[in-house]
């Protein structure tokens, strides 16, 4: 049984966009091969501090990451930074803020664009600034990243479906195209992360009001997806909410790693173990 873990955060994937727009990864709920779950994000729902929450397990009123700006770093152990002291490989394919978040602020567009650095929190990182940057491009960099370092913890993190979403709201038809895209991309991918023993998770940061914005408290900009896939998850689709600062605690669990006394301590539903 594999204690590896593919992280996947499509920014601005709301609940809806997921279960009508994602045929491969619905198909792999109803063929038994994964579980679908029901995300509430945690307030504010902007970018940066839900990061945070999916990253470290803590929400604002602990870690003060209240919106996307001022930035700064996080004062939290992450993820990456958990891994590390396990003695464990990370790598993430991301948006500059995860950088400015856990390894150097300020970005530098040139100076931090490619970083290899094992006595950083992200030890292999390759990071995007341009919000229009390809999910295509932006999933090949995760992959490269996967394939030349065998990381135990991979964060791959596209944003096009959030930047149609502000664009043209998430009732257009660009919005439901890029759903569609990262879809099949993920369709492309998928089926390798399983034969190399990763549990594979998807999910999102915050969703989208109808008129295209978010940071408020509606339920189109909390109710984000979740998909397992793995032998730790019992396959289905369940309708019960679990919170999303339940995320990275389960993520330990899969690593087997220990969380920190500052991250939540909830149960995740649909594990088998």
């Amino acid at each position: 049984m594999t204690d590896r873990v593919i992280l996947v955060i499509i920014d601005g994937l709301t609940h809806a966009g997921a279960c009508s727009g994602m045929g491969y990864l619905n198909h792999l709920v109803e063929a038994g091969r994964a579980a679908r779950l029901l995300i509430k994000a945690e307030l504010p729902t902007l970018s940066r501090p839900l990061y945070e929450v999916l990253l470290t397990g803590t929400a604002c009123y602990v870690n003060n990451i209240a919106s996307n700006y001022p930035a700064g770093m996080s004062g939290q152990k992450s993820l990456f930074h958990l891994t590390g002291e396990k003695g464990l490989k990370n790598a993430a394919a991301a948006y500059h803020w995860i950088s400015e978040l856990y390894n150097r602020h300020p970005f530098d567009p040139v100076r931090d664009r490619e970083q290899d650095d094992e006595s950083r929190a992200i030890q292999h990182g390759r990071f995007y600034f341009d919000d229009s940057y390809p999910d295509s491009h932006l999933f090949s960099d995760g992959e490269l990243l996967r394939i030349k370092q065998n990381p135990d913890f991979l964060l791959i993190h596209p944003m096009g479906v959030d930047n149609a979403g502000h664009l043209y709201g998430p009732d257009s038809g660009q919005y439901r195209q890029k759903i569609l895209e990262a879809d099949a991309m993920l369709g492309r991918l998928v089926p390798g992360w399983i034969r190399e023993g990763y549990h594979v998770l998807i999910t999102a940061d915050h969703g989208f009001s109808p008129d295209g914005r978010h940071g408020g408290t509606s339920p189109e900009e909390r109710r984000v997806p979740f998909f397992g896939i793995g032998p730790s998850f019992i396959p289905g689709a369940y309708q019960e909410e679990v919170s999303q600062l339940a995320v990275a605690p389960l993520i330990c669990n899969l690593l087997k790693i220990s969380p920190p006394a500052a991250m939540a301590s909830i149960q995740f539903p649909a594990l088998g173990r």
